[in-house]
């Protein structure tokens, strides 16, 4: 089954991110995936910042993640994103690919759900914007 990818970005492997062993320390994965959510959201006219002003959260309640083929300083690597929506629960799943080869590096299922003040809910806000590239 091909996956269906709604997102992709391409970043670089920086240095400092880099533990001794001389490749991408695992953590760092996170912060890939978290900032392709954001530049996602940004490019469907999202602030996150906005939407936190007004008391509407995004907050991830789950990840699963599988470590493949690690990243090393200076690569350059593909970030691709797919999402589908299950009950309250957002599922952004994230595939990081060595871009000269396309190995996938990593995967990750990661379970998005909205606070409203504090409080589990709905978001219309997540749900126009998201209409947008689901099916």
């Amino acid at each position: 089954m091909e996956k269906k990818y709604i997102y992709e970005t391409r970043m670089d492997v920086r240095d400092y991110e880099c533990d001794i062993e001389g490749i991408v320390n695992n953590a760092n994965y996170l912060h890939y995936t978290e900032h392709t959510r954001h530049r996602f959201l940004r490019s469907l006219g999202v602030s996150f910042s906005e939407l936190h002003e007004k008391g509407i959260d995004a907050v991830v309640a789950r990840m699963q993640l599988t470590y493949k083929v690690p990243l090393r300083c200076d690569d350059e690597f593909i970030s691709r994103m797919g999402l589908k929506k299950q009950g309250l629960r957002w599922v952004f799943t994230h595939d990081i690919f060595r871009a000269s080869d396309e190995r996938l590096c990593f995967h990750a299922d990661v379970d998005l759900v909205t606070l409203i003040n504090g409080k589990l809910g709905l978001s219309k806000e997540y749900d126009e914007a998201f209409s947008k590239v689901l099916e």
